[in-house]
This record gives C-alpha cells, sequence and structure tokens, in this order.
C-alpha cells in the first residue's frame, strides 16, 4: 500500500458533556496539527498516491472552516462532544467528499483510503481511518 500525507493545523474552542472529562467540560481552546494520510494499493498513471499540491489545498481549506471557531456554537456539532477522535472523523469525511466530488482529480477516485490523524500535543494524539 503506498500512501502520501499533508499536514495542516487548527485553532478551536470547545467544551464537553459528561463527568469522565473533568475540567475540560468548560469552554476550552485546543491547538491540533493534522495529519492526511492517502492511501493507494497502486500509483496512478503518472506514478503518484495523489496530487500534493491539492491535498494541501483541501485539507487547508477543510481546517479554515474549523479553525478560530468555537465549534459548540456549530450547528453541525450540536449535541457531540468534539473530542480528538470525532474530530479526525469529522476531517476524514469532509476530505472523503471532496474526493468523490472530485476535487482532487479523476486519478484519486482509485484511493484506497484515507487516515487523519489529530495531534493533542507532543505525546498524545487520535487517529481515524476510513474506506473510499
Amino acid at each position: 500500500m503506498f500512501s502520501v500525507t499533508v499536514r495542516d493545523h487548527i485553532m478551536i474552542a470547545h467544551s464537553f458533556h459528561g463527568a469522565s472529562f473533568g475540567p475540560a467540560q468548560r469552554l476550552h481552546g485546543a491547538t491540533y496539527l493534522i495529519d492526511a494520510t492517502f492511501k493507494r494499493e497502486t500509483l496512478d498513471p503518472d506514478n503518484i498516491v495523489v496530487d500534493i499540491g491539492r491535498a494541501a489545498e483541501e485539507l487547508h481549506a477543510i481546517a479554515a472552516d474549523l479553525g478560530y471557531r468555537n465549534l459548540d456554537d456549530d450547528p453541525a456539532f450540536a449535541g457531540m462532544n468534539t473530542s480528538t477522535e470525532a474530530l479526525a472523523r469529522v476531517i476524514a469525511d469532509r476530505l472523503a467528499a471532496r474526493v468523490h466530488a472530485g476535487a482532487f482529480g479523476a486519478a484519486a477516485h482509485e484511493l484506497a483510503a484515507i487516515m487523519v490523524t489529530l495531534h493533542e500535543s507532543h505525546i498524545a494524539w487520535a487517529s481515524y481511518e476510513r474506506p473510499l
């Protein structure tokens, strides 16, 4: 399996519901480093997994839509604990929708999977992988 990873970051505010979150139930900020990994079994006719420039642009657009916002105020996240794991899934699903819509070019339709990893700190991160 071949893979290509592009990176961006977001700064968000959010809070959590549930006693297990302790003080994180209060509104707080988080900065995430985002790694989006695109996977495929074989290389495309140009011998690449995906156009790195397009992948970086699409990830940046998703990051820009999420960044510098209080996710508690976004109707798309109503009633959802926007944990690191859950946000990784949201970003992966948004990237997948852009692949299916053709934003990555026709050859990207042969991608097998996308994995998004959100680095919450230098010692903790979470990932979500989904097939395409």
